[in-house]
């Protein structure tokens, strides 16, 4: 199964059982990759998160039976996954402006989300400097917090861990275990959690293999791996959003590369990380 079969396969799952209970193991299982990796994808991949989606389809077709069918609107509310009428009645005018009963009472404009459908789309000859590197096992000390991707929450937060870092003297840490001192590493974990939304992340170093880590920092070895390594300039975060973008809707799509789905890192050069021409990279395990 090839990336963007296994991502299709996710959402017809997701839409053959619109409504039932989902689980986002379940779903994940349908694209080959775990819980977590699933929903990074797929955010990166469709601009929303995939409660999102998910949330906009079932509110999208309760819509359509509120208007088209005599259902009691508590019938309703649970076929789609509401436990009471408010809870309902609340995300129904949220996302569609208007109440249940107002839709039903007088001609309304509903807000319709249609269906994913993925797509190869071929867009103005774009090009992402790339190259694939064998490395060997190597040791990073780093300093790690757990994250989620529950709301895009990840996308503030990780930044947001970088500027502490910075003020509270843990780059300035790193930096003094470092057996490279040119680049920072983030450094991202997705599997082994019990809970598929949450991750660790590392602010790290490259370091010797016989570090002993200081207090509330950790030694960690990174497998002898092959890697694609993307070259990304630009000001952070924005840029490097932007290339975990081109990386999942772009370059997976069009290769014959897949991704292992153990954990990736990127790399942060020394220098001004607002400037335009800021050059980072992002390293992800290939199969």
């Amino acid at each position: 199964m090839n990336w963007t079969e296994g991502i299709q396969s996710a959402i017809d799952y997701i839409e053959d059982n619109i409504t039932e209970e989902l689980d986002y193991s379940e779903i994940a299982a349908r694209s080959a990759c775990s819980a977590f990796y699933f929903q990074r994808i797929f955010g990166a991949l469709c601009g929303m998160t995939l409660g999102e989606y998910i949330r906009s389809r079932r509110l999208t077709l309760a819509g359509s039976d509120i208007v088209s069918t005599d259902e009691k609107v508590i019938d309703i509310a649970l076929k789609y996954g509401y436990s009471s009428p408010d809870s309902f009645t609340r995300a129904f005018a949220s996302f569609h402006g208007v109440t249940p009963s107002e839709a039903r009472q007088k001609p309304a404009e509903l807000r319709s989300f249609s269906r994913l459908r993925v797509q190869i789309i071929l867009k103005g000859g774009n090009s992402m400097n790339y190259r694939i590197v064998e490395k060997e096992e190597f040791t990073v000390l780093e300093k790690v917090e757990r994250h989620t991707v529950a709301g895009g929450q990840n996308l503030n937060t990780i930044p947001e861990f970088w500027g502490r870092a910075h003020r509270e003297g843990v780059i300035d840490t790193l930096q003094g275990y470092a057996s490279d001192r040119s680049c920072m590493l983030g450094t991202c974990y997705g599997n082994g959690h019990t809970d598929c939304e949450e991750f660790e992340y590392g602010i790290a170093v490259q370091c010797a293999p016989d570090t002993v880590a200081p207090e509330g920092y950790r030694v960690n070895r990174i497998p002898a791996r092959k890697w694609v390594v993307a070259e990304c300039t630009g000001a952070m975060p924005n840029a490097i959003q932007q290339l975990w973008h081109e990386i999942c809707s772009e370059f997976f799509p069009t290769t014959h590369y897949k991704p292992t789905y153990e954990m990736d890192i990127e790399v942060y050069s020394d220098g001004d990380m607002t400037a335009p021409d800021y050059k980072s990279q992002i390293w992800i395990p290939i199969e």
